[in-house]
Formats: structure tokens, C-alpha cells, sequence
């Protein structure tokens, strides 16, 4: 079975590879061929998953090395694979809803012209997205990391004739560039303390490291998660990359690259354990973004940023999960897969009801399409009630677990991170509720565009309902199989492990208090824009209200912190560099050019001009020497 790791990366990588060099003769059947491949990289992680369930609990980590990649004197790097019950989890996460998200991008994007380029794109974030999970030393994770960044940075972008796609694609690139210099040097720390970057040296020695350098690296490996997983303060390129083709945000927001970051933190557990002050790092980046993310999304009217903004409000309760350690890791990844199938038909949905209203994002220009989607409303509102945990879909049982271990957390850190994730809830209910309203009730809002174009909402082809309706079956059902017996905690504590810490109160009380938290804020958002017309120009709103349509301002806060400061630096530094440095070398050279040409007249070539020259020189000599013996 070892053998079948290393094809878990190869199906996809081949595809990629593929569909870019075959050329146009693969136009017809290429998305047919990536999302064969993607599925067969799913085949091949079902039977790993049945043989990892065969093996006792104990004998569950399967570790494969293909050949030593860097082989020098005191540094060894190899192509090695690991496959446990964590890296089985994305592995499946990853494959099975890429799976589906190639399959509806058959529909989605068939009439684009380089449809056979976006497949390949695909295929590639699929191949980078599991070498990162499957690598068994940090080197080789970050080769996948920065696969990941460049494949994000081709689809993101993919529509490049739009300039705010283009932009946003080097948005996310050069916000993630920050995140990954911690990744990297976290990783040069790692080899000057253990003297190695895989992980058992690493996880092994980490008992023996002073907690300093524990922490360092901790916070090195959090930048990183940051800019992968859009928290604060790297987040801002996350709304953005909505620009992007809609699989694009399915595929990131939901099965790859923000999970990233949470894989990144829970495989090096053996660190954050050790390392205190970077895990209530941890703990407080996942409470704050949670918040802001929440507080965003909101605000929006642009139906696919307004799950981007729940994206990264999720994505803060699985890190502030991570963050509260053993007692909260298993419950971030269960709820990063629950995630995974409802955001991912979330953003399906919303990619069909844009493809029914000739790509219209504003849902103030919706209203009641559930008439005219019927397959699409029905798939939508099922990711819907789970994304805001009703009872018993997926979110009620990953997004309880995560709040019980917040107060589980004990003491006053306890009942302020419970409390935010309360919050937490009752906003995530209020602004889904305000997306379900906008978009599928009331009476239907849509007009002309600029051409006299006017949408005819219509339901979307087999392609893409099909994939939606099997994403829905998964937002209601997986919750409830992870939790029957506590089956997904039972599954990755052999890798993760759990504690129960010290709840103040018992797992039915904290279901009651987030389900009345989640019931105020559906109840809210209907008294606000269920009972009454929705204006097609949003009201001018409140402070609060017109920075959160601004994403709380964060691009001004960049740009005041970082950008404005960094381009006065680069202009003192120019001004420096051309004025200065360049002035005295150009100024040096001048003078020496300026005497050289002086000095070139002397050098006539007539030996007149010669001999006049050495009779002057003689008759200075002479002066010269008599007028030394005078004295």
C-alpha cells in the first residue's frame, strides 16, 4: 500500500502537466481527463483509508521514501511521504470535494475559451494541496506551500483581462509572501536547534529545546498559518480573490488553501505544547478573526464576499480550536470537514445563481429565486442551516464541540473565548439568514444592465446540481457520523490527542446557549430585511456598517502601516542610492574623465611639444636645486 502515496500527488500533478503541454488537441476532453484524475487520486485515498482502518490504532502512521532530494554533508533532505489518521483526513477532504468541484466546473466554465488551462490549474492546486499534507519533513511541506501560492495565483487571476482580477491575484500572492517568510524561517530555526527538518527529529527533540526557541518557531509556523488561512492580520487579501472564476473560491475557501494554515499549526502540535505564550498566539489570532470575519461579512452585498468573510470567521474558530491544544484539536479538524462540505455548496450555489443571472453578484439585485432554482435554493439552504448549526446537521456538532472546549479552557481565558465564539454564532446566523433572504425571498429585484440586458433566472445543468446535491448530503449528515460514539475525536487522537479540561458547565447547556444565540441572530436578520422591501442602493448605514463594507478597513490600515511607510523608505533609499552613492561614484568618474582629457592634450604625438616639455622639466629641476642649496 506504501506505493500508493506517492500516487496520490502523481494522478493530479500528471493531469496539470498534461492538459499545459498537450495543447489544443486535448481541448475537447481535457476537463474530463483533470477530473478523471482528480477522482482517481480519491480512489487511491479510499484504499488507503481502508487500509489504515484495517491496521491497529497504534500502526496507523505509514511512511513512504522515494529518494534523497538534497543529499550534502550534514544536510539531508528526502522525497518521503506520511500518511496518518491527520493526513488521511484532508487527503479525503481534499480529493473527494476537488472531485466535485472539477466535475461542476465542467458546466460552470464551459463555454470559456481556456477552459483547458483552468483544468490544468486545478489539477495542479489538487497535486501541491496533498503533497502538502502527505510531506513528512517541513522542506518538502513548504515545496507544496508554495505550490499551493502559485496555483492560487493562476486561477485567482485566471480571467486576467479583468484588471481587478489581475490585481487581486498579486494581492494574495504578495500578502502570502509574507506568511510564508515565517514558514521559512521557522524552518532554518527548526534545522539550527534539531539539526533536522523532518518531523520525527523534530517532534523528538522538541523536549529538549528551551522554550524561547520553541516559541520563536511557533510564532514563525503562526505568520505562516496567517497568510494561508486569511487570519488577522495577513486577511486581506481573502475578499479579493473573490474575482476569481466561483470553483476557484469553492476549491480555496473550502478543501485546500486556507486549511492550510490549520494543518500547518495541528501537525506541529509537539511545538505549540511546548511553547505557551505561541499558543495563546494562536488562540488569540482565531478568537479576533472569528469576530472580524463575522463582523465583514455582514456588511456585503456581494453574495460570494459574504462567504468569504464567513470563510474567514470559520476558519478563526478552527484556529482558535487549535490553539486551546489537546482539548480542542481534534474538534478544528472536524470542523474544517464539515466546512469543507458546506462552504464548498455554499459557493457552488452562489456560482449557480450567477450563472442563472448573467453573473450578477449583487444580491440586492436577487430576490425570490427560489422559484426559478429550485435544486439550487434546496442545496443552498441545507449548506445554509449548517453553516449556523441548526440541530442536526453537520455545523451543530463541529461548531458546539469547538465552543464546549473554549469554556473548557477554564478560568477567565475560558469564559472570554466562550463568549466570543457565542457571538460568534448569533452574527454567523444573522448575516447567512440575510444572504438567504436577499437571494432566494421576497419579491425579485433584478433589472437591465447597462446593454438592456435583463437576467432570466434559469436552474442550473446536471454538472453542476449534481456535485451541489451530494456537497448538501455531506453539510447534513457528516456531523452526526463524526459524532455517533465520538467516532472523529476516537479516529485522530492517536495523532493529535485530547483532553477533557474543565467545563463549567455541560455539553447540553452549551448546545442550548449556541442554539439560542443562533436563533436570535436568524430572528434579528428576519425583522430587518424579511418583513420589509429590500432597497436595490443600500442605505447609507451606520459607522460601523460603512467600515465593514470596507472589510473593517483593513486595506487602509495596510496601507497606512506598511504601505505608506515602505514607499517613503524606498524613496529616501532611491533618493540615496541616486543622489548619494551614484552621485559620488558618477561624480568620482567625471573628475577622473575631466583630467583624463586635460592630460590627453599634453599627449600630442609631436616631439616638439615633447622636447619643450622636458626642457621645461629640466629648467624646474635645476631652479628646484639651486634654490635648495641656498638654504
Amino acid at each position: 500500500m506504501n506505493s500508493l502515496i506517492p500516487l496520490l500527488v502523481a494522478a493530479p500533478l500528471a493531469g496539470a502537466a498534461l492538459l499545459l503541454l498537450g495543447g489544443r488537441a486535448l481541448d475537447r476532453f481535457g476537463h474530463w481527463l483533470a477530473t478523471g484524475l482528480a477522482a482517481l487520486s480519491f480512489g487511491f485515498g479510499l484504499v488507503l483509508f481502508s487500509d489504515l482502518l484495517g491496521r491497529d490504532a497504534e500502526h496507523r502512521t505509514v511512511t513512504t521514501r522515494l529518494f534523497s532530494w538534497v543529499p550534502v554533508n550534514g544536510f539531508q533532505a528526502d522525497v518521503s511521504f506520511r500518511l496518518d489518521q491527520l493526513s488521511m483526513t484532508f487527503v479525503l477532504l481534499i480529493t473527494g470535494v476537488g472531485t466535485l468541484i472539477h466535475l461542476y466546473s465542467v458546466g460552470y466554465m464551459a463555454y470559456d475559451e481556456r477552459r483547458r488551462r483552468f483544468f490544468a490549474y486545478l489539477n495542479l492546486f489538487l497535486a501541491a494541496m496533498l503533497l502538502l499534507v502527505v510531506a513528512d519533513n517541513y522542506l518538502l511541506l513548504y515545496f507544496g506551500w508554495e505550490g499551493v501560492g502559485l496555483a492560487s495565483y493562476l486561477l485567482i487571476g485566471f480571467w486576467q483581462h479583468k484588471p481587478s482580477a489581475a490585481t487581486a491575484a498579486k494581492k494574495a500572492f504578495i500578502v502570502n509572501r509574507v506568511g510564508d517568510l515565517g514558514l521559512s524561517i521557522a524552518i532554518m530555526l527548526m534545522f539550527a536547534e534539531f539539526g533536522s527538518f523532518a518531523f520525527g527529529p523534530v517532534f523528538g527533540g522538541a523536549s529538549g529545546a528551551s522554550e524561547g526557541k520553541l516559541t520563536a518557531i511557533g510564532l514563525m509556523l503562526l505568520l505562516a498559518a496567517c497568510g494561508k488561512s486569511a487570519q488577522v492580520p495577513l486577511q486581506s487579501w481573502l475578499g479579493d480573490a473573490m474575482e476569481g472564476p466561483t470553483p476557484v473560491s469553492a476549491l480555496i475557501h473550502a478543501a485546500t488553501m486556507v486549511t492550510a494554515g490549520v494543518y500547518l499549526i495541528i501537525r506541529s502540535s509537539a511545538i505549540f505544547d511546548l511553547a505557551p505564550d505561541a499558543q495563546t498566539a494562536v488562540v488569540v489570532v482565531g478568537a479576533v478573526t472569528l469576530l472580524f470575519g463575522a463582523v465583514v461579512g455582514c456588511a456585503k452585498d456581494d453574495i460570494k464576499k459574504a462567504l468569504a468573510g464567513s470563510t474567514m470567521s470559520q476558519i478563526g474558530y478552527m484556529v482558535m480550536a487549535a490553539g486551546l491544544g489537546p482539548i480542542g484539536y481534534a474538534f478544528a479538524i472536524m470542523h474544517l470537514v464539515t466546512h469543507g462540505f458546506f462552504k464548498a455548496g455554499l459557493f457552488l450555489g452562489a456560482g449557480s445563481v450567477m450563472h442563472g443571472m448573467n453573473d450578477e453578484v449583487d444580491m440586492r439585485r436577487y430576490g425570490g429565486l427560489r422559484k426559478y432554482m429550485p435544486w439550487t435554493y434546496r442545496t443552498f439552504a441545507v449548506g445554509y442551516l449548517a453553516i449556523i448549526g441548526v440541530p442536526p446537521l453537520s455545523g451543530f456538532f463541529s461548531k458546539d464541540k469547538i465552543i464546549e472546549a473554549a469554556f473548557a479552557k477554564g478560568g477567565t481565558e475560558g469564559w472570554i473565548l466562550g463568549l466570543c465564539a457565542l457571538v460568534g454564532a448569533a452574527v454567523t446566523a444573522f448575516y447567512m439568514t440575510r444572504v438567504m433572504l436577499l437571494t432566494f425571498f421576497g419579491e425579485k429585484r433584478w433589472q437591465p444592465d447597462a446593454q438592456g440586458n435583463a437576467p432570466h433566472p434559469h436552474e442550473s445543468p446536471s454538472t453542476m446540481t449534481v456535485p451541489m446535491v451530494l456537497l448538501a448530503l455531506g453539510s447534513a449528515c457528516a456531523g452526526g457520523i463524526f459524532a455517533y460514539h465520538d467516532a472523529f475525536l476516537k479516529w485522530l487522537e492517536p495523532v493529535t490527542g485530547h483532553s477533557e479540561g474543565n467545563p463549567p458547565f455541560g455539553s447540553w447547556t452549551v448546545s442550548g446557549l449556541t442554539t439560542a444565540c443562533m436563533l436570535a441572530g436568524v430572528g434579528v436578520s428576519y425583522l430587518m430585511y424579511g418583513r420589509s422591501p429590500v432597497p436595490v442602493v443600500p442605505p447609507v448605514g451606520s459607522p460601523l456598517t460603512r467600515a465593514a463594507r470596507r472589510d473593517l478597513l483593513q486595506d487602509d490600515f495596510n496601507h497606512a502601516v506598511l504601505v505608506r511607510p515602505g514607499s517613503a523608505l524606498t524613496a529616501t533609499l532611491v533618493f540615496f542610492d541616486s543622489r548619494g552613492l551614484d552621485g559620488f561614484v558618477n561624480g568620482l568618474a567625471a573628475t577622473i574623465g575631466g583630467l583624463s582629457s586635460r592630460m590627453r592634450r599634453v599627449q600630442n604625438g609631436f616631439v616638439r611639444s615633447y622636447a619643450l616639455s622636458m626642457f621645461g622639466g629640466t629648467l624646474l629641476l635645476v631652479a628646484s636645486t639651486l634654490l635648495v642649496r641656498s638654504f
